[in-house]
């Protein structure tokens, strides 16, 4: 009873906290709205979240009532997503539209119903869950994986521009929210993916505080020849394009899931969890 209680709870509060990384992204579009362009913007991370969140939904309504909360949160995950994109192909150019319009049909149709169809037709009742809790891992694992890449721009550039605190916080806390839920409900396919979640998340927050307060070294000015006269010269800021509008990873709200452009992979499968 004391078990239930506490996967409940932990449940909840994943709930709350992957609601909160799915709308990570609203700035984002709200910037696309007004400019009517989607700029340097790129639509693989609400995409996948989409797939990582449908995915958590079939792999849990394989389970016997202990994948309600999971369902949840992931539909609701499902639905932004889907706004996100709609949003994202009605602004975007010819190139970027069918882009996406490709991988949305390989990934979230094509590659969803293989799956489904390997599932029901290929594998018996009993291992359904495994071969499901398999895939679903594997893909949380790449979606987490997705901030190496800003973390790699972090330490280059010694600037956390593209990586806010406050989303790579919720990341983490998703991850951990939903590695208790998966270890109180004993299932190992929704806690292994969310310790690499959490344990990435700190190492951001890490990066976060050390190059937040970074400071470059002084030039020495007493080794300036004193003859030589100072000149002025400006310094051009150079700015690094959003690979995926925000490098958000989704909260794998599966407990591994969504937080979409995930960094958005600055997220939409952590949960996915």
């Amino acid at each position: 009873m004391a078990l239930n209680v506490l996967a409940f709870t932990f449940g909840i509060m994943g709930n709350i906290i992957s609601f909160i990384v799915f709308l990570a992204p609203v700035p984002t579009f709200v910037r696309i709205y007004k400019k009517k362009s989607i700029e340097g913007f790129q639509s693989l991370p609400y995409v996948s979240a989409l797939f990582s969140a449908t995915l958590w939904i079939y792999y849990a309504m394989q389970k016997d009532g202990s994948g309600l909360l999971l369902i949840t949160i992931n539909a609701v995950g499902c639905f932004i997503e889907t706004i996100y994109i709609i949003l994202f192909i009605t602004y975007a150019n010819k190139k970027a539209r069918i882009s996406t319009l490709k991988v949305l049909g390989l990934l979230n149709f094509l590659g969803f119903a293989a799956i489904i169809l390997v599932c029901e037709l290929l594998t018996k009742a009993s291992n359904r869950e495994k071969v499901l809790g398999g895939i679903c891992v594997g893909f949380s694992v790449c979606v987490f994986a997705a901030p190496l890449s800003i973390m790699r721009v972090v330490i280059r550039t010694r600037s956390v521009e593209f990586m806010p605190f406050s989303l790579s916080l919720f990341l983490t806390l998703s991850a951990i929210t939903w590695l208790f839920y998966g270890l109180a409900i004993k299932d190992f396919y929704v806690a292994l993916p969310n310790i690499m979640g959490a344990f990435l998340g700190a190492v951001q927050m890490i990066l976060y505080v050390i190059y937040k307060y970074y400071k470059a070294p002084k030039t020495d000015d007493t080794e300036k020849p004193k003859t030589v006269q100072d000149h002025s010269i400006d310094m051009v800021k150079l700015a690094t394009t959003p690979v995926s509008g925000e490098m958000i990873v989704h909260p794998q709200t599966h407990g591994g899931g969504d937080l979409e452009g995930q960094m958005e992979t600055k997220v939409s499968n952590q949960i996915q969890t």
